[in-house]
């Protein structure tokens, strides 16, 4: 069976529909004509915005001149209440500064040392299905999975720490309140007018900020009295930036922690429902990565990784098919030339993961599940080519490394664990919110292995 994918919509689309997508998914609103394009100009009376889609302009705009194409701020406006000033929406020296302090701490050998935490939080996921089993909704459950992971790497607490549950179910009410797009983005609003947020989004940012902000408050004690756990948090709280040796304040520390559990947390959980989802699809598939398990010890190592190809491979497809973060955007700085055509200077330049990911002219069969397709001449093109689940260049996503440890080491503990199976009828239709989700749950059976 072919995956869901949203409509794509006949001809152009009108500036109307686009304004109403701060209330609604991006994804349904997109022309099919962009899956076949390389470039595609949308215009608004107060900008221009430029879908591209072609790998060379992509590599200009990640790879060759990164500075040049800033982070737009026309997206920040509706993360910024409870992103603040984080790694993610920052441009320039600023966000230099940011990443000479966090990049160190997600190393590989940093890697090895986060991942008893993971394995720990993925058993916790195994114990936490046996306790239910039917039909259940997984999105939910690799919200909760994925969030542990964060806590666990992060600050050395499990999920059912009273901060760290506070923080997950307060994050989930904020995520159905918030759309990818605010309507600040549409308009030319000076700094001085409100970003008009909305107030249950405002109310949930401050909530989730106040209760980082504790964490936070404690790790710095526990840092100054010399007792602190060696883990993520005090990794990056205890880095000094090379350049001017300046460490982060708590303030600033608040900012990034929400970032890390963001991109940690929410991303990982898309893919991680995505891949279950695609298993129970295709369960031939299911029965490989099975079967590419079972051959590992009961509490795989760090190095049995390595042998967990298909694993990989699957959730490799999931994040083509289903990118967490399907839209990027960028700013130009000066006049640019893209395809013969002339592009100003403050246009909108959208990077589509989404778009380029199923691409009709670069990808075989671009709708298809296919996790065997990276062993073929096109997959290994297209790898190098139109493949950025976590962007590219010198901006690309620092916990890349993170997520390929962590995606492939939950779903196999769950595949060795379950059989999960699609209810019939009941297929997720996927949208845009904070992360491609679906739009009510994805609910698969879910049945313990035996033997």
């Amino acid at each position: 069976m072919t995956p869901p994918k949203p409509p794509s919509r006949a001809g152009r689309v009108s500036l109307w529909r686009y304004l109403r997508l701060f209330r609604q998914d991006i994804l349904s609103a997109q022309p099919a004509r962009l899956y076949r394009a390389w470039m595609a100009e949308f215009r608004t009376p107060f900008f221009r915005s430029y879908l591209v889609n072609e790998p060379a302009l992509v590599d200009e705009v990640l790879k060759a001149r990164p500075m040049e194409f800033p982070k737009s701020d026309r997206i920040g406006e509706g993360l910024r209440p409870l992103l603040g000033n984080s790694v993610f929406l920052t441009n320039g020296e600023t966000w230099l500064r940011q990443r000479r302090i966090i990049d160190p701490a997600f190393e590989g050998g940093r890697l090895r040392d986060t991942y008893p935490a993971m394995l720990a939080a993925g058993e916790a996921a195994v114990a936490r299905l046996h306790g239910q089993g039917g039909t259940v909704e997984i999105e939910e459950e690799m919200s909760h999975a994925a969030a542990d992971v964060i806590f666990r790497t992060l600050f050395s607490i499990p999920i059912e720490h009273r901060l760290a549950s506070e923080v997950f179910h307060r994050f989930r009410d904020y995520q159905r309140t918030q759309p990818i797009l605010n309507l600040a983005a549409f308009l030319p609003l000076p700094r001085w007018v409100p970003r008009l947020h909305r107030r249950r989004t405002r109310a949930a940012a401050a909530a989730i900020r106040a209760l980082i902000t504790r964490l936070t408050t404690e790790r710095m004690a526990e840092i100054a009295a010399g007792r602190a756990p060696d883990d993520l948090a005090t990794k990056i709280m205890t880095t000094a930036d090379p350049q001017t040796g300046e460490r982060f304040t708590t303030a600033e520390m608040v900012d990034q922690v929400a970032i890390f559990f963001l991109a940690g947390h929410e991303t990982s959980a898309s893919a991680l429902g995505w891949a279950l989802y695609l298993l129970a699809l295709h369960p031939e598939v299911q029965e490989r990565v099975a079967d590419e398990v079972a051959a590992l010890p009961d509490r795989p190592a760090f190095s049995d990784l390595s042998k967990l190809r298909m694993t990989r491979d699957v959730f490799r497809e999931t994040l083509r098919l289903y990118p967490p973060v399907p839209m990027m955007v960028r700013e130009t700085t000066r006049r640019e030339r893209f395809r013969g055509r002339d592009v100003p200077t403050g246009a909108q330049i959208v990077l589509s993961p989404w778009h380029l990911h199923r691409h009709e002219r670069l990808w075989d069969r671009p709708d298809d599940f296919d996790p065997d397709r990276y062993g073929t001449e096109n997959g290994k093109s297209c790898l190098r080519d139109a493949y950025m689940p976590f962007s590219a260049g010198a901006r690309v996503c620092t916990g890349a490394g993170f997520a390929m440890v962590e995606g492939p080491l939950l779903l196999a503990l769950l595949v060795r664990a379950f059989r999960f199976d699609r209810v019939p009828g009941d297929d997720p239709v996927p949208v845009a919110y904070l992360t491609v989700r679906a739009r009510d749950g994805i609910r698969l059976n879910v049945t313990p292995r035996t033997g």
